[in-house]
């Protein structure tokens, strides 16, 4: 998926911890494979394919749940959290460093709108050529919940599936201690700002500091807002702690969208949080 992953589980026996991380390496492949945009044979290209043709993709029970979760998403960021703004990468090519001008993202944003994507029953379509879904906003923490889910199941009740900073604990250590995740340092790599301690559920990071490049002085990261297609520049990175990964990342995500109210944001979850503004200022509830 893109980043580095960890599994961590504390077993009796090495067999029991090996058909463990079996079973979340085979869980966390199953959905890239259903829902990767990188691969042709996904639901989410099947869609994305058909934009335009009036061909509708039926999809299972999962993949209706997820785009469930996307409206709710829309709908409680007011639409700055859009699953159709991926197309907005077309524009922004963060190797070679280039900010797009406005005729170059007019075509791009008039593509996106979540409001725009037909469903009726199990069946979805786009109804203009270009347009796309992409579960990329969180399709690494749903992975995570998936894949930790399915392994408490096996009986193991203490460790963590870590996907690239996006984290599901399964359970405490075993002696009873929270896990002690640390947050990165968003502008020294490999330093930390913070440990945060983690018992049970979620934990994502949003930042500016995975994919970006920096132009006369200004920072350009990969969050982009679905209404100027231009990145987000008030948070360095925004930490959650929240009963699901998949419900960490995506409030963390919202978080850096919203610029300087993202912080009424935070406060609003209820969720735990480390955020660290542009200007250096941490904020941080537990």
């Amino acid at each position: 998926m893109g980043g580095g992953c960890e599994l961590l589980f504390c077993a009796a026996h090495e067999e029991e911890a090996r058909r463990a991380a079996e079973t979340a390496v085979g869980e966390v492949r199953r959905i890239e494979h259903k829902y990767s945009r990188y691969r042709t044979d996904s639901v989410v290209s099947q869609v994305n394919q058909a934009a335009g043709t009036g061909t509708w993709t039926e999809c299972d029970e999962e993949t209706i749940w997820l785009f469930n979760y996307a409206g709710i998403l829309y709908t409680n960021s007011g639409g700055l959290f859009d699953i159709t703004s991926g197309v907005l990468r077309r524009a922004w090519n963060f190797d070679a460093g280039i900010v797009p001008d406005a005729e170059t993202l007019a075509p791009l944003l008039a593509l996106i709108g979540w409001q725009r994507v037909e469903r009726h029953e199990k069946n979805v379509r786009l109804p203009e050529p270009g347009m796309e879904v992409d579960f990329g906003g969180f399709g690494k923490e749903y992975a995570a919940d998936s894949a930790a889910s399915l392994v408490a199941k096996l009986g193991m009740a203490h460790g963590y599936v870590n996907l690239g900073g996006d984290i599901r604990v399964i359970g405490s250590q075993p002696d009873g201690q929270p896990w002690l995740i640390a947050i990165q340092d968003p502008r020294q790599r490999g330093k930390i700002v913070a440990t945060i301690p983690v018992q049970a559920g979620g934990l994502a990071t949003s930042g500016d500091y995975e994919k970006f490049f920096e132009k006369d002085g200004r920072r350009y990261c990969h969050v982009l807002d679905p209404r100027n297609g231009m990145p987000v520049a008030y948070w360095r990175s925004v930490s959650i702690v929240a009963p699901l990964a998949i419900v960490a990342g995506s409030y963390s995500t919202i978080a850096m969208l919203q610029e300087d109210a993202g912080i009424d944001w935070l406060k609003r979850s209820g969720f735990p949080y480390l955020a660290l503004a542009n200007d250096g200022e941490l904020y941080q509830s537990t």
